[in-house]
C-alpha cells in the first residue's frame, strides 16, 4: 500500500468518524442522593406487621391522635411516607387531604386487616388538594 493510499484512508477515517481520532475530556460528577424514611400509623396489627418489614410505626387507636402523629411526621424532613390504615382515616378524611396540599410527605391510607373494599375517587381528591 502507498503512502499517498495510507494518507486517503486516514483522512476518510478522520471525516466519516470524527470523534475517533481526537481524544475527548469527560467531567464526571457525583450524583448525592437522599434517603427518605417510611412510617405507619394504624392499629396495633398494622403497626406490628409493617415492624415485621422494618418499617417503624406509631401506634393510634384514635383518629384524632392519628392525625396528630401524622402531622408530627410530616413536619420532619427526613420522612417521605407515612402509611396509615384506612380504618383510621375514613373520620379524618378531609384534614388529611389538606395536609397532603400542603406537606411534600406522602400520605398514603392502606387496607386494615379485615377491612372491606373500599372505591376511592382519586379524582375528587386531586380537586381537593389543587383546590379546583
Amino acid at each position: 500500500m502507498s503512502i499517498s493510499a495510507i494518507n486517503s484512508l486516514v483522512f476518510q477515517t478522520k471525516s466519516t468518524f470524527p470523534d475517533l481520532l481526537s481524544p475527548k475530556r469527560v467531567k464526571l460528577e457525583r450524583t448525592k442522593f437522599s434517603t427518605v424514611k417510611i412510617f405507619t400509623v394504624g392499629s396495633k396489627s398494622f403497626v406490628t406487621s409493617f415492624q415485621l418489614a422494618g418499617i417503624p410505626g406509631k401506634i393510634s387507636e384514635n383518629p384524632q391522635k392519628a392525625l396528630e402523629e401524622i402531622k408530627t411526621l410530616t413536619d420532619d424532613s427526613d420522612v417521605g411516607l407515612v402509611l396509615v390504615s384506612d380504618d383510621i382515616t375514613e373520620s379524618i378524611n378531609d384534614e388529611l387531604t389538606a395536609l397532603r396540599a400542603e406537606k411534600s410527605t406522602l400520605v398514603f391510607a392502606l387496607p386494615a386487616t379485615g377491612s372491606e373494599k373500599t372505591e376511592v375517587d382519586y379524582r375528587v381528591m386531586l380537586k381537593k388538594i389543587l383546590g379546583v
